[in-house]
């Protein structure tokens, strides 16, 4: 047998290199990187050696690099992905909350944390966590929970059986998700003879799960049984690529489809199925089709909350549940009937099973009824209105400035709410919402991967001011890499959106916005300045009407684009919307409290 002779670092860079996707170009796409003492001396050399053949970036935090890594996955429809790599230690379990978003997403990534010495002789090593009770615990044991796949690589040959398992895992539609392959820091460096055969190319096939005929005929059958179905489009139908299976499929049978935040954009915002988005930020039309549908068919949804007005929403009597998923663990959720299979490959089983049957069509008017409400309150505000901006008067701005080719992107705060309900999304992909998790901090770190995944495209970020103080260290990386998007940062002066919970839940305005916490001095935040400071072109727009101007200029720009502008932190969208589960004290020697919990045990009622 043939062997080639490198150090497990050099093994794994080189094999990682090696692994195709469908499309002939390997499936990871390149290594994010930040070195220490864990990673610098193994894996750093490593990456040095195959930099022709595997990509190198530097970021400026851990976790950041992980969410660029992240969107880069997500807006290529997991066809690719990246390495992630750091020393061990802080710069390890900086990436656990990284992990955790991408685990809740369903997206690849691979992890490469250094690790402790397996041979254990420095123990313990700088920046070493011990257990008093298990000498084989480590830092990089956080990964567990959060990983799809976890590994500790304590001798060079481990590799051989790791590397493709974690392939494995990245690749399969099921069981997508993080990968963790936890470097011992002395393995990383110790050499081994390789089997040469290890290092050949290798394509990794996306696999179309085809439906089981049994699940199948009974699924049929209940969606032929139905009066008044509809159908929710989850993420489930991007990475499967099944946009144009879900319009025949709707089509053909005259079924209406909704949008959760993952599944915006599946079918185009005007077509006349689509109703709209669905739940908490929903449509009225979405929302009061999914109160009345008898059957609802989900399709690459796993049904969380936000989507289901904490299973509050689908409220008619009788109403039957389907759950389209390639994962049978998101396909059985309350008591769904399962159709274990690819998104396309399902819903085109389905409608051959349904023949030519069809549906009364939805109602026009309410579609029309909703649009018109949300472009009231998107409206750019009369000429001579010197009050502060709403959100949605952003929203507005920004969609009018849109072109065919914008991705509108955002994670956490106000904006995915208003976001969900008020944005028009023209095309697949045009839409790029991470709120399976909701993580503060992933918007301009996520920009530099949806900008990677897909250069020709105009990204334009909305952000939060309290959003871009979580994490904002990748501008500086995008301004260095000559990145081109855009950034909007509202400034409402806090953190309006738990404000406005705070305050519907009776409580106290109180820790949210910055003038209602304990600061001895007043917040004088200078956006402008602190993005040009990173290297980003940045102003300030005084206006609905400036904002617009500005996002023109902003088409030109070399690199980021900064746009601030100060909003109002109390308005939000009043149309739409549903009940969201949030739980309110029982006591409370606040008024308003003991009023919202009376609210709260009403509602709770409504839903059992």
């Amino acid at each position: 047998m043939k062997t080639v002779r490198l150090t497990a670092a050099q093994a794994a860079i080189r094999y990682l290199a090696a692994q195709m996707n469908e499309d002939g170009v390997p499936f990871i796409a390149g290594t994010w990187a930040i070195f220490g003492h864990g990673n610098v001396a193994g894996i750093g050399e490593a990456l040095h050696a195959e930099r022709e053949a595997m990509a190198t970036w530097r970021g400026h935090n851990e976790q950041a690099m992980a969410h660029a890594a992240i969107a880069y996955a997500k807006q290529m429809r997991r066809r690719r992905a990246m390495a992630v790599t750091s020393s061990i230690g802080p710069g390890a379990t900086n990436m656990v909350t990284a992990a955790a978003l991408a685990h809740v997403n369903r997206l690849p990534v691979l992890f490469l944390p250094g690790d402790v010495f397996a041979n254990r002789a420095p123990d313990p090593v700088l920046q070493q966590v011990e257990d008093f009770g298990d000498g084989t615990v480590s830092a990089n044991d956080c990964f567990r929970p959060v990983s799809r796949y976890f590994d500790r690589i304590m001798k060079p040959e481990h590799l051989i059986t790791a590397l493709p398992r974690a392939m494995r895992t990245m690749t399969d539609p099921a069981d997508c998700g993080p990968v963790t392959l936890a470097f011992c820091q002395d393995v990383q460096a110790q050499a081994f003879d390789y089997p040469a055969s290890f290092f050949e190319p290798k394509v990794w096939r996306r696999r179309r799960v085809q439906p089981d005929p049994a699940e199948l005929a009974e699924v049929a059958a209940i969606v032929a049984s139905a009066r008044m179905p509809v159908i929710v489009a989850g993420g489930g139908v991007h990475y499967g690529e099944a946009h144009q299976a879900l319009r025949a499929f709707a089509e053909a049978h005259q079924v209406p489809v909704v949008e959760t935040q993952a599944g915006k954009s599946a079918l185009p915002w005007d077509h006349p199925l689509n109703l709209g988005p669905v739940g908490v930020t929903g449509a009225s039309s979405a929302n009061a089709r999914c109160g009345e549908a008898d059957v609802v068919i989900g399709v690459g949804t796993r049904f969380q909350d936000f989507t289901t007005g904490s299973w509050s929403l689908f409220a008619a009597p009788g109403r039957r549940l389907v759950s389209l998923n390639v994962n049978a663990y998101d396909a059985v959720k309350h008591g769904a009937v399962p159709l274990c299979a690819d998104a396309g490959a399902g819903l085109e089983a389905l409608g051959r099973a349904l023949g030519d049957l069809r549906f009364d069509p939805p109602e026009p008017r309410r579609k029309a009824d909703w649009f018109a409400a949300a472009d009231t309150v998107t409206a750019a505000p009369p000429g001579e209105d010197n009050a502060l901006p709403t959100d949605m008067q952003v929203i507005g701005a920004v969609q009018r400035a849109a072109r065919d080719d914008t991705v509108i992107m955002c994670a956490a705060g106000t904006m995915p709410g208003e976001l969900h309900k008020l944005w028009k999304a023209g095309r697949p992909g045009s839409y790029h919402m991470e709120y399976g998790y909701s993580c503060m901090g992933y918007e301009i770190a996520g920009a530099i991967g949806v900008k990677m995944a897909e250069p020709d495209r105009d990204v334009v970020v909305m952000v939060g001011d309290g959003s871009y103080m979580m994490m904002n260290s990748e501008l500086a990386t995008a301004a260095m890499m000559g990145i081109r998007f855009t950034v909007v940062i509202t400034d409402n002066r806090g953190f309006g959106c738990i404000n406005r919970l705070q305050m519907a839940t009776g409580g106290a305005e109180f820790n949210n916005l910055l003038d209602h916490a304990a600061h001895v001095n007043p917040s004088r935040i200078d956006f402008v300045a602190h993005a040009a400071a990173m290297g980003a072109h940045a102003e300030k727009a005084g206006s609905i009407a400036e904002l617009e101007h500005a996002l023109a200029r902003a088409r030109t720009a070399a690199g980021p684009f900064v746009v601030v502008i100060d909003t109002d932190p109390y308005p939000s969208t009043a149309a739409g919307g549903h009940w969201w589960d949030v739980a309110v004290p029982e006591v409370s020697q606040r008024r308003q409290v003991n009023e919202a919990r009376a609210r709260y045990e009403a509602a709770l009622k409504e839903r059992s």
